[in-house]
C-alpha cells in the first residue's frame, strides 16, 4: 500500500506559508442559512415545529480558504480526510463514517484506535478512494489542509458540503475551533481548550526538580534529525506547562528545522531529549547514529535523560486529543525521575 505523507514543513517553507493568513478562523465566520445559527441552538428539551425537516437546515460557513461553503446544521454522517479532522471530532463525542489511516501509517493512529474500531477506512491520509467516500454517503466532509483542486472537484462533487479545515500556518487550537464551529459545537471546542490549557499548567507545577526542564523534542528523519520551534504542536504544549527549549532551539516559529547534520548534532541536546519518527527510514537512521560518538556525548544521553514518542501524534500538526497525549508523556517521563 502506498502511503501519503504531508511534505516536511520547515523553517525554509515558512515565507511561503505566511501569505496563508486566512487559516482556520474564517471557519469561525459564520451566517445563517435555512436553519439555525450555532450561536442560537434550542434548549435540549425543546422540540422543533419542524422536526421532520431538521435534516434540511443548513449553514453557511467559509472554510479555510475563505470560500463560503453551505453545510448541514446538524451533519449527521461526517467524513475526515486527516488524522487531524478525525482527532478534532472525535473529542467532540461525533463518530464519523468514514476515516483515513494516520500519518505515515497503512491503519488509524494507535492513540484513536479504540475510539475508531468498526468505521470504514475511505483511503490512506489526504488520499481518498473516491468510491469508498462515495459508500459513506458523507453529508460534511472535512478535507483538512488538501490542496489538490482536482480531489476537491470530486469530493465536491460527492457533497457541496466539503471543508477545507487548516491553512498551513493555523495551530491545533485555531484549527479545532473551526471544525468545532462546522459541526455545531463551538462551546464544546472551546470548553476543550480552556480544560486542557488549565490541566497542563497543573501537570507542570507537579513535576518536581524537573518543573521548568529544557526538553528538546526532534524527529530523526532518514537524513539526519530536526528539532520542532516554539509554535510546532508539542512545543507549544511544553511551553504551556512551564517548560523551556534549549537556547538553541529557543526560535519562535511553526516548523521543523531541516535535518541537521551530524557535525551540528549538538543543537538537539537539553536536559531531556524527547526523539520521534516518522518512517522505517527514520528510525532505521536513529538507530544507526545511537552507536556513534557524537550522540553518546549529548548531555541528555549521557544522563540517561532520552525519551522515544509516538511520532504519529508528536510529529503532526496536532489536535485536541493528541495534546492531552503529549501532556501525559512529558509527565510520564519527568516525573519519573
Amino acid at each position: 500500500m502506498t502511503l501519503h505523507h504531508r511534505p516536511v514543513r520547515t523553517a525554509s517553507r515558512r515565507a511561503a506559508q505566511a501569505v496563508a493568513t486566512l487559516g482556520a478562523a474564517v471557519l469561525l465566520l459564520t451566517a445563517c442559512g435555512g436553519g439555525s445559527d450555532s450561536a442560537e441552538s434550542k434548549p435540549s428539551g425543546e422540540k422543533s415545529a419542524k422536526a421532520d425537516s431538521s435534516s434540511s437546515k443548513t449553514r453557511t460557513v467559509k472554510d479555510a480558504t475563505g470560500t463560503a461553503v453551505e453545510i448541514p446544521a446538524e451533519p449527521k454522517r461526517i467524513v475526515t480526510l486527516t488524522q487531524e479532522d478525525l482527532d478534532a471530532v472525535l473529542a467532540l463525542d461525533l463518530k464519523p463514517v468514514g476515516i483515513t489511516n494516520g500519518q505515515g501509517l497503512d491503519k488509524p493512529p494507535a492513540y484513536l484506535a479504540d475510539k475508531v474500531e468498526g468505521i470504514n477506512i475511505v483511503g490512506n491520509l489526504l488520499q481518498p478512494v473516491m468510491d469508498k467516500v462515495v459508500a459513506a454517503k458523507p453529508d460534511l466532509i472535512l478535507a483538512g489542509d488538501m490542496q489538490d483542486e482536482q480531489v476537491l472537484k470530486q469530493l465536491r462533487e460527492i457533497t457541496p458540503a466539503t471543508l477545507v479545515t487548516m491553512a498551513p500556518t493555523d495551530d491545533w487550537k485555531l484549527f479545532f475551533r473551526g471544525v468545532g464551529n462546522a459541526v455545531n459545537k463551538l462551546d464544546a471546542a472551546n470548553k476543550f481548550i480552556t480544560d486542557h490549557e488549565a490541566a497542563a499548567k497543573a501537570a507542570g507545577e507537579k513535576l518536581g526538580k524537573n518543573k521548568g526542564a529544557e526538553v528538546s523534542i526532534v524527529r530523526w528523519n532518514p537524513d539526519g534529525p530536526s528539532w520542532m520551534e516554539n509554535k510546532q504542536f508539542a512545543s507549544g504544549v511544553a511551553l504551556e506547562m512551564g517548560l523551556k527549549r534549549p537556547k538553541s532551539q529557543n526560535k519562535d516559529g511553526n516548523a521543523h528545522t531541516p535535518s541537521l547534520s551530524l557535525e551540528k548534532i549538538n543543537e538537539i541536546d537539553g536536559d531531556w531529549l524527547f526523539l520521534s519518527t516518522l518512517t522505517s527510514d527514520g528510525a532505521k537512521a536513529l538507530k544507526d547514529v545511537q552507536d556513534k560518538p557524537a550522540y553518546k556525548e549529548l548531555g541528555a544521553v549521557k544522563n540517561k535523560q532520552v525519551v522515544t514518542v509516538d511520532g504519529s501524534v508528536w510529529s503532526t500538526r496536532g489536535g485536541p486529543l493528541a495534546a492531552d497525549v503529549v501532556m501525559e508523556d512529558y509527565v510520564k517521563a519527568l516525573s519519573a525521575k
